[in-house]
Order: structure tokens, then C-alpha cells, then sequence
């Protein structure tokens, strides 16, 4: 390739020289987009112009297949949805030429047929299949009055969508809109505008006018300004001016297309926090996707700053190893405490902590019913911070199910927990219980969703999407994440789902993993093979997978005691430790039990120099005293079954990302933002 530079509206190529406005850039390829980074950006003081972090490229990637993924149900939706308003339609139009009163859609159905359908509304449901009408019936004229309500009632075919009468040039695309609220360079918008073909218009908002001027070149050197949107604002003035617009459309009943987005991206340099209340409102409220990322670890999962914890996500952090789980559940909290304020509901669908940052991928509905099993979704954790690590989840409110009247379904009471439900000190090693939270208790991924974003991957070119493999290999693992409740295993024995009501309960009951190295860690003694321990605790009767957070991880529905019980077994069938090396009074002393042996041993050696009571005596006081009630239950026999506890897997998969070079992580903040 010649080093001449080019022109800015040369078709783009990697590595290519183009000049405009006498400043000589080379092109960065990423996806399908290209864009212009300044030669001398990099010399001593020269102001920083474009900010390019390659490190985020898994979350790029990510982030376009889940929107893709995401984009095509809810265009099925929108169809669906615009068949049914054309079927309401003809009726109307029927009853009205026989001459007979339409009936209005409210008295029909009732207010209990109301409730009943928010409450289906609000479970997630599979994607409803497009209803065929003639395409007369599909006419623009329904589509234009629902437009004017709010509404895209225009169906939603392959990409570009478009709907309408006549030939395809006078048919107008079904609207399916994306923010970039934190644009910066222009990347990821010049990403969604290349690679979300029914994406019909892209807003990339930056608060700098050097980005806005930095993201013009770029969309113009990749042939897409015309999709672009750019928009020079604070990005919570501009979701806040959505907001503002929705209202007053709302109240003087103009008839004025709703301005809320399918779709808004947060990607902060630190911390969303600041942008959550501006965004769950500003985003479509029937089921708008919210893509957020924090970067800010040291905040949500790390114990060294708790106020700084709570006064952005609202609840404190744990000290464990298990942190960055709980890390995602305090932003999941935070979301969801943003968007209830406003009758807002918050669904999970893919919640990722990955390197340095956590992702989380979010659905919001309007649903006044789900608000109200919010306080019985949240929980406080008591954790062993300073011992063993062991912890204890409770949850704020009870969510508590009764039978309705009719007695053919249920209905559920919103109440107060017990508390507490722990001692003050932990069971297992006696070291001081610590309390975090308040964080989410709910699932946080809907597999439903990964299976789709996992069907994007596969059909992926590996050329384009450079993450392809960690990206299935992060889904798989978080697909197996999911560890059914007692309730929902009963109820996929049987074939059937949980009642929507119970799901809108239902919480996560396995929520934090564990690392088998730190528990050995804790007691002095080396750390089983994964394989073995897995097969110790399934031979036991309990389950066991791994978290996408940390290799070598463990989530189990087994409880502490079995645990510890287990890595006991350890020691004493494979890797025998010298007790006198664990110091008296420390925490492996009390977990192995050693102050308790000893304290047997000599009692034992006492009860053998006692004499042999006479004939005719009491013999309750000779006889040791049943203490069966007082034991704990005997529990099953621990076989390490290296072959049991194997992973059985058909195909290889990068689950964890090995840092690529050095000092692997965030990038300086860009200068001048």
C-alpha cells in the first residue's frame, strides 16, 4: 500500500494514511469499522484527540451480537404486535359496515383480564410468531396512527426493515434506535451502524465537541453519516431530554413519534451510577435493553472503599473471594432500585464480570406488579470475612404465596423477613460475621437470551469478531451457571414452568461460588484436584459447576458444613497435615477441630480408669447420656471420584481470558475528558 495519504473519503482499508485538514491519521480496523487515529497523538504534549482501548474489544464484540440478538425478537414482537392492532382494526371496520357498536377493548376484557395480562407481560415469554395478514391489511395509514400513539406498529421483516403500501421505496423502515450516550471516538456506534443492519438510526453523543469532531471524520470515512446521529451534550441532559419530550408528548397528547431509544449503551470511564436514573427512563419502557458497563472493581469488589460502594450503588461490598459476583449483584440493585422509582421493572439477561469491568445487559418493562416483588428479590449476605470465608444470604422482605378465592391459582403477600437469621459469630469457625448488601438475589442471566446471543456467535465470521471464541466460551460457561431451585427441578421433572407469578419470586438460592485453593488456603493443607472434589460432592448427592468469573471456581447447592466437612475428608484420607504446626486458637484450629480432639482424647482416656458400676446401681449415671438430638446428622461417606467429578464436554472452549501482554488492563482516562 503506498504511504500517500489519502483522501477522507477513500473507501477505508487497515493500516491506510488519510489526511484531512492537514493532521495525517492511520486507520485502526475493528468489526466492520474503521477509524482515524492522529499520527502524532502519541508525542509529548499533544492533546490526546481520539481514545482507542483494543482491551475492550470482548466487550464490543459482545455487545453487538447481543443487541443482533436481541434486535431480531423484538422485531417480532413489534410485528406481531402490529398484527394484532390490524385484526382490532378490521373488526372495528366490520362491526361499523353491519352496523353494530364497536365494543370498547376495556370493557371486553375487564380489569381482572388487565391484571391478568401485566402479570404475563411481566414474566418473560418466548417471542410471538408473527401473525400473516394480506398486505392490504399491513396498510402505512395503521402504521403512521400508531407511530402518532407511540407505537411502531409496522412489521418487521428482513433487514432493512420496512413496512408500508405500495412499492418498497415509499415503505418507511420499522424505527429500532441505539444511544451511544458515552461516544467518545465513534467506535461503537460506527459498529452498530455497519453490523445492526435493521438499526435504523444511531445517536453517538459525547460532552467534548473534539469527539463529536473526531466521530464525524470517522462516520464519514466509513460511508454511514447519514445513519449517524451526532449529538454534542451532557449524556444525562441528553437521555434527560428524552425524558422531558416523552412527557410533554404525554400530556399534551400530541400526536408526535415517541423519541425513547431500543436501545441505549452506557460505557463510562469508571462508574455508570450517575447515568442509571436518566437512562432507565430515557430507554423504551415495553421492553428496552440498557447495555451497561462499570469499570470501577475497586469500588464493587474490592472491601477497601464501602462508603464510596454505597453511596454510588447503594449497598456495601463483601471481603471474599466471591466479591465481584457480588460486585454484579449491587449494580444489578442499583439498576433496579433507578427503575422502580418510576413503576419500572428490571429483568437480568446476561451479567458478566470480565477482566477489569463488569457488563451487564438488562431488559425494562413497565410493570407495576414486578415492582412490588422487589423487596423479596434483594438480599443482605453475612460473611466470614476475617475467617473462613463462609456465608449466609437473607433476604429483605418475604414474598409469601397464598391461594386466591377461587382457589385455582395464587396470588402473593408482599411482607416483613426474620431477622436475624445468623449469630453474631460464624458457625463454622467462630470469627466475627460482617454484613453486605443490600445487593440483587434474582437470577443474573436468562439463559433463553444466551442461547440466542450463543446462536450470533456461532454464525459469526471469526475475521470480523476477533473475540469469537472467548465470547462463546464466557456464554457456555455462564449457560451453566444455572442451578435449578427444589421448586423449579420439581417442576422440570414434570415438564412444566413455574406458575408466572412464582417466577416473579423466584431467586437465585446458589448465589456465590467458592475457590477450592483459598478454603485449602484457610486450613494449611493442599488443594484437591478439581475433578476429585467435584466428584466428592456429587457422590454426596449435591451439584456442582463452575462460574464464569474465576477458572477453577465452584458453585454448589452444598451447604458450608458439607464443605468444610469434605475438605476434612481430605486431609485425613490424601493430604494429612502436622497439627502441631496450626497455631492454637487460629482459625484451621478451630475449623479442623484440633482443641475439640484433644479435649475427646483425654475425656476417653478418663472414662477407661472409671470403674465398672456395681450389680444393682443406677445405671443411667454408668451409661453415657443419649446425645443423638444434640449431633448433627450423619452425613454420607466423602469418595474422591476423580472420573465421577470429570467435566464431560464435546467441544474445547476458551471460558478464561489470558492476559495477551503485559500490564493488561484499563487504559489512561483520554485527556481533556
Amino acid at each position: 500500500m503506498s504511504d500517500t495519504p489519502r483522501d477522507l473519503g477513500a473507501p477505508p482499508a487497515e493500516g491506510q494514511r488519510i489526511q484531512h485538514n492537514n493532521v495525517v491519521y492511520t486507520t485502526v480496523r475493528e468489526g466492520h469499522a474503521y477509524i482515524l487515529v492522529p499520527e502524532d497523538s502519541t508525542k509529548p504534549g499533544q492533546v490526546q484527540q481520539v481514545f482507542y482501548n483494543p482491551i475492550q474489544q470482548f466487550n464490543r464484540d459482545l455487545t453487538v451480537l447481543a443487541i443482533r440478538a436481541y434486535g431480531k425478537e423484538r422485531l417480532q414482537q413489534k410485528q406481531s404486535r402490529m398484527g394484532r392492532n390490524a385484526d382490532k382494526k378490521r373488526k372495528r371496520k366490520e362491526q361499523a359496515q353491519a352496523g353494530r357498536p364497536a365494543k370498547s377493548p376495556k370493557l371486553e376484557e375487564g380489569r381482572g383480564a388487565e391484571a391478568d395480562t401485566e402479570m404475563k407481560d411481566a414474566v418473560e415469554q418466548p417471542a410471538e410468531q408473527p401473525t400473516e395478514q394480506p398486505e392490504s391489511e399491513l396498510a402505512n395509514p395503521a402504521g403512521e396512527a400508531a407511530e402518532a400513539n407511540g407505537t411502531e406498529a409496522t412489521p418487521a421483516n428482513e433487514t432493512p426493515q420496512t413496512a408500508g403500501n405500495g412499492d418498497a421505496a415509499s415503505r418507511k423502515p420499522v424505527p429500532f434506535t441505539i444511544l451511544d450516550a458515552l461516544s467518545a471516538s465513534g467506535l461503537r456506534a460506527l459498529r452498530y451502524a455497519h453490523e445492526v443492519p435493521f438499526a435504523t438510526k444511531i445517536t453517538a453523543n459525547d460532552i467534548l465537541q473534539t469527539a463529536a469532531d473526531a466521530i464525524e471524520r470517522n462516520a464519514i470515512h466509513n460511508g454511514v453519516r447519514d445513519k449517524i446521529n451526532i449529538s454534542v451534550d451532557d449524556a444525562m441532559a441528553h437521555m434527560y431530554t428524552v425524558v422531558v419530550d416523552e412527557l410533554r408528548r404525554a400530556v399534551t397528547r400530541k400526536p408526535v413519534p415517541n423519541t425513547k431509544y431500543d436501545v441505549i449503551d452506557l460505557d463510562p470511564y469508571g462508574s455508570a451510577a450517575p447515568f442509571l436514573d436518566a437512562a432507565v427512563q430515557a430507554v423504551r419502557d415495553d421492553g428496552g435493553l440498557l447495555c451497561i458497563t462499570c469499570t470501577d472493581s475497586g469500588v464493587w469488589a474490592s472491601n477497601g472503599y464501602p462508603e464510596k460502594c454505597y453511596s454510588l450503588y447503594g449497598g456495601v461490598p463483601v471481603k471474599g473471594w466471591y466479591s465481584h459476583e457480588v460486585g454484579i449483584r449491587l449494580i444489578l440493585h442499583a439498576i433496579e432500585a433507578s427503575a422502580a422509582r418510576y413503576g419500572l421493572a428490571m429483568e437480568p439477561l446476561l451479567s458478566l464480570s470480565v477482566d477489569f469491568y463488569c457488563r451487564v445487559f438488562v431488559r425494562i418493562r413497565r410493570s407495576p406488579i414486578t415492582v412490588k416483588f422487589q423487596g423479596g428479590k434483594n438480599m443482605v449476605v453475612y460473611s466470614c470475612g476475617q475467617g473462613c470465608g463462609a456465608w449466609k444470604t437473607q433476604l429483605l422482605m418475604r414474598n409469601k404465596a397464598a391461594p386466591n378465592k377461587k382457589g385455582n391459582g395464587l396470588f402473593y403477600k408482599h411482607g416483613f423477613a426474620q431477622a436475624p437469621t445468623v449469630p453474631q459469630n460464624c458457625e463454622h469457625c467462630g470469627s466475627k460475621m460482617q454484613l453486605a448488601g443490600p445487593m440483587y438475589a434474582g437470577r443474573i442471566h436468562n439463559n433463553d437470551f444466551i442461547k440466542a446471543v450463543l446462536a450470533e456467535t456461532e454464525e459469526a465470521p471469526a475475521d470480523v469478531y476477533g473475540t469469537k471464541e472467548r465470547i462463546r466460551g464466557v456464554l457456555h460457561t455462564a449457560l451453566e451457571e444455572y442451578l435449578p431451585s427444589p421448586e423449579e427441578q420439581a417442576a422440570a421433572e414434570e415438564g412444566k414452568q413455574l406458575p408466572p407469578e412464582a417466577q416473579l419470586a423466584a431467586i437465585d438460592p446458589y448465589p456465590f461460588y467458592f475457590l477450592p485453593p483459598q478454603v485449602s488456603g484457610i486450613i494449611h493443607c493442599s488443594s484437591p484436584p478439581e475433578d476429585a472434589l467435584r466428584g466428592a460432592l456429587i457422590g454426596m448427592g449435591y451439584r456442582v459447576t463452575r462460574s464464569h468469573i474465576k477458572a477453577g471456581s465452584m458453585k454448589t447447592d452444598a451447604p458450608w458444613s458439607v464443605i468444610w466437612h469434605v475438605f476434612r475428608e481430605w486431609i485425613r484420607q490424601r493430604a494429612p497435615i502436622k497439627e502441631e504446626n496450626i497455631k492454637p486458637g487460629s482459625v484451621a484450629y478451630r475449623l479442623l477441630g484440633l482443641g475439640k480432639h484433644k479435649a475427646e482424647k483425654a475425656a476417653e482416656a478418663g472414662e477407661e480408669k472409671m470403674e465398672t458400676p456395681a450389680e444393682g446401681e443406677a445405671q443411667e449415671d454408668a451409661e453415657p447420656k443419649d446425645k443423638s438430638q444434640d449431633k448433627p446428622q450423619e452425613l454420607p461417606p466423602v469418595v474422591f471420584d476423580e472420573k465421577l467429578g470429570k467435566y464431560k464436554q464435546s467441544q474445547k472452549l476458551l471460558r478464561y481470558q489470558m492476559n495477551p501482554r503485559e500490564n493488561w488492563g484499563p487504559m489512561t482516562r483520554a485527556k481533556g475528558r
